[in-house]
Formats: C-alpha cells, structure tokens, sequence
C-alpha cells in the first residue's frame, strides 16, 4: 500500500501527507526540521514521530539551526530527559551535530537550501554518498526519506493523488518532479 493510500483520511498522517510530504521546503529551519524527524523515525513509526512532533519544535527551539549548534551538555542533558521527544543519545547528538555542519554549509553556500540546490539533481545513491560525508546519522533511507519529503527524490505521491495534482500545479515543479 501506497503512503496516499494508507494517508487518506487518517487523523495524524493526512495533514502531513496533504500539505507538506513532497513539497518543496526552502527554508533552512524546516528543512533541518525534516532531516532532524527522519533521523528520528530510524527504528521507528513515522505516526510516532508525527504525534511526538510538536514536542520536538518546543525541545528544540523550533529547529532554530544557530540555536541547536549552540546546544552544549546542559542542553544535551535537557534533550535526553524529555518525554516528549524521543530520547536516544545518537539522534541528539546528530541533531546538535548537524546543525553545526549546516552553519558550516551556509559559509560556503549561502544556505541549507543553495548547497541542496547545487547538488541537485542527483540519483539516491549519489546523494546518500554525499550525505554521509557532510552529515552525520544519514544513511540511505534516512537520507532517501529525507530527500522525498522535499521534493528532491520521485517518488511521494502517486499520479492519481491529489497532492501529486497540486505539487505538479506548482511553478517550481519541473525542478522537482521528473
């Protein structure tokens, strides 16, 4: 079964599969959001880190990338205590991680955004590489899961979906859409 089968009309994944999976993301918060909720979901439902997902903006600072490469053991600490995310020492420490090497790509690049852009396109295979070594706690399916929420991979949503309609609808769509 299809994510937009197994979405329709489901109380936590409908929104996220309506309005943002696929989407193209410019902003360099969101997309660190996304990357820090796919390094998360690893082992894990994607409804548990849905429902876990107001939890993760409030712990960390609503994904305010200069603010989580900042984070040092006090907040590590905080991190690792609090319920409403999940509490797994590689996940938060790729997230603080991660943040920095994003700070590290906006001297280079501008942004999260131009260096994504400048890569783009790219088969799956070439972007995990190229993952692994700018990031940490990416592998493929990480990264492939990633790169399909914004867009970056085919693949999201079926030709028959509605938001397949609407995301072909979208100016930028040749960008995006094979």
């Amino acid at each position: 079964m299809s994510y937009c089968e197994f979405a329709k009309g489901h109380p936590v994944h409908a929104p996220y599969h309506d309005e943002e999976y696929g989407f193209p993301v410019n902003d360099d918060d969101r997309l660190f959001e996304r990357l820090v909720l796919e390094i998360n979901q690893a082992g894990l439902s994607w409804e548990t880190i849905l429902r876990k997902r107001d939890g993760f903006r409030a712990a960390y600072d609503d994904f305010a990338i200069e603010r989580v490469a900042r984070y040092g053991d006090r907040q590590r600490k905080r991190l690792l205590g609090d319920a409403s995310i999940i509490r797994n020492r590689l996940k938060v420490d790729a997230a603080i991680e991660n943040a920095k090497r994003i700070i590290a790509l906006r001297k280079t690049d501008g942004s999260f955004a131009n260096w994504l852009a400048k890569h783009h396109p790219r088969e799956k295979a070439e972007w995990v590489k190229l993952f692994k070594k700018t990031f940490v706690f990416t592998g493929g399916e990480i990264t492939g899961s990633f790169l399909m929420s914004i867009g970056y991979l085919p693949g999201a949503h079926e030709e028959w979906c509605p938001a397949y309609a609407r995301l072909r609808a979208l100016p930028i769509a040749s960008a995006y859409i094979p």
